[in-house]
């Protein structure tokens, strides 16, 4: 909808009986919100107050989960909102900048992945040249990488999509995602092109990074010791559960999200709460668990406040 004032509004068409549940919704996701910021902002603790913990591979995963509690932060304050307001609405210059943000972050996380993946085949493939590879400007190069490459490309498409005509003012979905470029009253062939370059320069290129980088550290690890095979899979396995869980969120978001799949409501609900609540909860506790390093000192401050 439009106003007198030339504002345009667009409006959230995803919520499943809101005006019934609002307060259950309310409670459910900032408890979840609370949850995903003290639990990942915990372990960032950790590794920056724990000096032996002041290493590449662990930099990496504080920037990992420091990035998660970003991205949270960018959909859960305004879905918190809009369920105990009596519209779900949002202006389009809000809505694109939500998107933008959202997926920078997003896109960010393969980066991040992929800095890690290399990290990880520098310590397991090529130990002697590991301290000299993964200098410490080495590895401020590749945090900055992981988040300005993403946010150069993004930018440039949310300066694109304050330049297309806008006809349709109702979004299916909870909060503004790749559906934005439903809104708008001809699709763009640029808009399209671009979509595809940020696709493949910031998701696609990573991740096949990331397999081919791990697949060398599986081959080299089997024609090792055994504790080198024993190394590899304690730290090479968690980021391979996360990247999994990324790369499902993807699929959805381009397959469903953006192929305009007529789900049902409730599902297509259920679904991103899923993502948007699970991705964020599930990585501290993969690094927090499977990762002796950082699950000892984690256990000891654990049982340091429940003796309080």
């Amino acid at each position: 909808m439009e106003d007198t004032s030339n504002v345009t509004y667009i409006t959230f068409e995803g919520h499943v009986d809101v005006q019934k549940y609002r307060y259950v919704y309310f409670v459910v996701m900032l408890t979840c919100y609370v949850l995903i910021v003290c639990c990942n902002s915990t372990i960032v603790c950790l590794i920056v107050t724990r000096r032996n913990l002041h290493q590449p591979m662990y930099i990496f995963i504080a920037a990992l989960l420091t990035n998660s509690v970003l991205c949270s932060t960018v959909i859960h304050p305004k879905l918190l909102i809009d369920f105990l307001s009596p519209q779900q609405i949002t202006t389009f210059t809000n809505c694109v900048f939500q998107g933008g943000f959202y997926y920078i972050f997003s896109t960010s996380e393969f980066l991040l992945l992929s800095a890690m993946a290399y990290d990880r085949y520098a310590s397991i493939c090529k130990p002697l040249q590991y301290h000299s590879i993964m200098r410490r400007s080495t590895v401020v190069v590749l945090l900055l990488l992981a988040w300005l490459l993403p946010a150069c490309e993004l930018t440039v498409s949310i300066v694109l999509y304050f330049n297309v005509k806008i006809c349709h003012f109702s979004l299916n979905g909870l909060f503004c995602n790749t559906a934005i470029y439903t809104l708008q009253c001809v699709s763009s062939t640029t808009m399209s092109v671009y979509g595809v370059v940020i696709l493949l320069t910031i998701c696609l290129l990573p991740f096949l990074f990331i397999l081919f980088t791990y697949t060398r550290i599986f081959i080299i690890s089997y024609r090792s010791t055994k504790k080198v095979r024993t190394k590899a899979v304690q730290t090479c396995l968690p980021h391979l559960l996360v990247l999994i869980n990324l790369s499902c969120f993807i699929t959805y978001d381009v397959i469903v999200v953006r192929m305009g799949a007529n789900l049902p409501k409730l599902v297509s609900m259920i679904l991103t709460f899923q993502i948007t609540i699970s991705h964020p909860l599930l990585n501290p506790f993969i690094y927090g668990l499977k990762m002796k390093e950082i699950a000892k000192p984690l256990k000891l401050l654990l049982f340091s406040l429940r003796s309080h």
